[in-house]
């Protein structure tokens, strides 16, 4: 028996070819917010305490701090979000065998799901399955979805 039990999940990774791509259709397609940060954590773009650190620390130090971060990018639905990985320039550590195009993933909406297949449809995304409104069974029950791939080919649900 396990000594504690997982509450829910925080993140996933995607690796993909093309970040930008990624993005794009994960924004623009699935309304989801796209935002950059470090690889220690800290959103160089947006929070006020690394602009309170950049304004009072001298030149050289600000220099190592800059070249010492790398530049991530992740995408937020929600109280989740997907970090996405360059594939062949992953982030350490890394699942063993990294691949794009080799997730499956279903996320949920309050939108009504005839309204999602229509704006799919109109925006020339390919909707699989038909084309139609399936019937399916998630984690909490019952189930209507509409399937399409993302630029790297992983299952959209």
């Amino acid at each position: 028996m396990a000594s504690f039990a997982v509450k829910s999940l925080d993140h996933v990774v995607l690796t993909a070819k093309d970040i930008d791509a990624t993005v794009k259709f994960y924004t623009t397609k699935l309304g989801m917010k796209h935002e950059t940060f470090a690889s220690d954590g800290i959103d160089r773009y947006s929070d006020p305490r690394y602009f309170n650190t950049l304004f009072q620390a001298n030149t050289s130090s600000l220099c190592s701090l800059t070249l010492s971060s790398q530049h991530r990018h992740a995408l937020r639905f929600g109280s989740q979000k997907i970090n996405l990985h360059l594939s062949g320039k992953e982030f350490e550590p890394k699942a063993r065998h990294v691949q794009p195009g080799s997730a499956d993933l279903c996320f949920i909406t309050d939108h009504p799901i005839d309204e999602v297949l229509s704006g799919w449809q109109s925006a020339g995304i390919e909707v699989l399955e038909g084309g139609k409104v399936v019937e399916r069974t998630g984690a909490v029950g019952n189930l209507r979805s509409v399937y399409c791939r993302d630029p790297d080919g992983n299952l959209i649900e």
